[in-house]
């Protein structure tokens, strides 16, 4: 096995799948990788392939989790100014009772990183959902699909 790896749990992944992703983050080729853990380059595109589906799914049961735990949420729609976002987040959290961790610069900052992809210029183009938690702090989703 790779050297450099104990034995240890890594979450949903198996240590193969680790070690693959760990190499290829290094700048590994699939077929160096297959070299070093003496087996093929289809092999190892599986592993990789299985390792990143395992990842994908933590992500999303996370996200899941974390929709349980919220006070509420908003969903920005298609035309709404980048500016309006902020005020609109801190008016669903004062009816939530939930004191909001965040200032304008912060939200609006979120929105523009986490949500990129649904923002033009300084317009929502695609939704975004805003979910707000008890603690006060908040999440920004793009809504897939949509």
């Amino acid at each position: 096995m790779y050297p450099s790896v104990s034995r240890r749990k890594y979450g949903l992944l198996t240590e193969k799948q680790y070690v693959v992703l760990k190499l290829r983050m290094e700048g590994r080729t699939q077929e160096e990788i297959a070299r070093i853990l003496n087996t093929t380059r289809e092999n190892v595109s599986i592993i990789e392939k299985r390792a990143k589906e395992n990842i994908r799914l933590a992500e999303e049961t996370l996200k899941i989790y974390k929709s349980l735990l919220a006070a509420g949420e908003v969903v920005i729609r298609p035309g709404t100014h980048l500016v309006e976002i902020p005020k609109i987040v801190i008016n669903e959290a004062d009816k939530l009772k939930v004191k909001l961790r965040a200032n304008f610069t912060r939200i609006y900052d979120e929105i523009r990183y986490r949500a990129r992809e649904c923002v033009s210029g300084t317009r929502v183009v695609k939704p975004i959902r805003i979910m707000i938690f008890k603690d006060g702090d908040f999440e920004v989703y793009p809504i897939k699909g949509a």
